[in-house]
Order: C-alpha cells, then structure tokens, then sequence
C-alpha cells in the first residue's frame, strides 16, 4: 500500500511519501515522492495505485513535453497535461487490466511552482484525470492509507500553521499509519517548498534517524493522557484512580 500526504500552508508546502512496496509476500522499497524537472523549475508528483499506470503515465507526460515547442509556466497547465495522458493510459491499458481484475485506480499529488506562478501550487488528480486544487479551507491531500493520519492533521493543521510545524504534522500522521499497518514503512522522502524558494527541497530519512522522533512523541502522549483529567467519570471509576 502507500502513504502519502501534501500540505499547503501560507508559508509553503510539504510532501511526504512511505517507500514500502509489498508483492504478495514480497517486500520491496521504491521511491513514491519523485521530483521532476520542466521549464528549468523543479516540480514533484507522488502516486497510489498500480506503479506500472503512474510510470507509463510520467513516461507520456516526459515525452509529450520533450516534443512540445511550448512552454508550461503554471502548474496547473502540467497538471493538466498528466490528467490528459493518464486518461490516454486508461484507455490503452484499462480494458486488460479489468479483465485480470485490477483496478484503474492512480491517484495523484502533484505540486511545486513553476516561473508564472505567484507561489507554491498543489494540486489532486483523480484516476479520471480531473484535478482539484488545495485552499485555506482544505489545506492538505492525503492518499493510500488515509484513515490514520487524517486525525491528527483535522485536529491541528490549519492554513496558518508554520511549515515547521506542518513537516511535523506530516511525519506524525504517517508515524500514525506505520504503528496501525504492516505495508507503510521507512525510508521516508520529505520535500519542502517554501513560500519565498523557486525549487523544493527533497531529503530522505531512515527509522534510525526519525526514531527518537517518535518516541518522544510517544512519550508526550502517554504524559498527557496520565494528566487528563477523569472527573467526569467518577461514577465509572474508582476514586484512588485519578
């Protein structure tokens, strides 16, 4: 499965991605969070769904642009171009993989900012090649394993929020999903764009480095959850208990 989530805040965006793969039993690491390079910017795209849809699909959009005599300056307009060629895959490739019962199911993040764009852009692209665009009110995307992260990130991101705070927002909800599941894992990949940069930043982290991270996290809950206070429960409870 996968594990990826977009933010977009007033100071930026942030892109994280897992890189477990599993095949039946097999267990394998693949980049899902891929930076792509047009017009001399940097842009990324993450995906879920069948790798063999998003690479056929990227392969397209690459080519489609080397034989252009076009220049896309707005994100937007890229976005535009993956939708059209993942519509061109489903129409090659979708009737054999439902006969084989696999489902046409790439979902998509792509963001960045390319030279006309004002600021950082971040857009979702459904299997159907439509696309939505984030906004104050919906600050983030998430796709794959969605329903641990979402929690943390409705309770606390808001459009205001410090991208700091939004790179850690975004490793809490995709520490959330690895404690709950077994085909979400390290290495992650981070990229951050921020408000004021033309190109975002990529790293990779292992389970070494974030660790501690964690723990730490895990230890500030268990603190709180220890000084919650439990009167309201008193009828439920034995006093000696809080």
């Amino acid at each position: 499965m996968t594990f990826c989530v977009g933010i977009k805040v007033a100071e930026g965006i942030v892109a994280l991605a897992d890189t477990r793969i599993v095949k039946g039993s097999e267990q394998v690491n693949k980049r899902k969070l891929a930076e792509f390079q047009h017009a001399g910017q940097s842009l990324f795209t993450m995906t879920s769904g069948l790798r063999s849809v998003r690479d056929k699909t990227l392969t397209y959009v690459d080519e489609t642009l080397r034989n252009e005599t076009i220049t896309r300056d707005r994100l937007y307009q890229f976005v535009n171009l993956f939708g059209e060629q993942l519509r061109r895959v489903k129409t090659e490739d979708g009737p054999s993989l439902a006969a084989s019962n696999h489902s046409f199911n790439l979902h998509g993040i792509i963001g960045g900012r390319l030279i006309a764009d004002d600021s950082p852009q971040m857009f979702y692209v459904y299997p159907e090649g439509n696309w939505v665009e984030t906004s104050v009110d919906s600050p983030y995307f998430m796709i794959g394993r969605t329903y641990y992260g979402k929690p943390i990130l409705d309770r606390l991101l808001r459009f205001d929020t410090p991208i700091a705070s939004a790179v850690a927002l975004a490793f809490l909800a995709f520490d959330a999903t690895r404690t709950s599941v077994t085909d979400v894992d390290y290495p992650l990949d981070l990229a951050v764009l921020a408000s004021h940069e033309t190109s975002p930043r990529f790293q990779r982290f292992t389970e070494a480095e974030l660790a501690p991270i964690s723990d730490q996290w895990t230890q500030a809950l268990t603190e709180s959850l220890a000084n919650l206070p439990m009167q309201w429960a008193a009828q439920l409870i034995q006093p000696s208990n809080f």
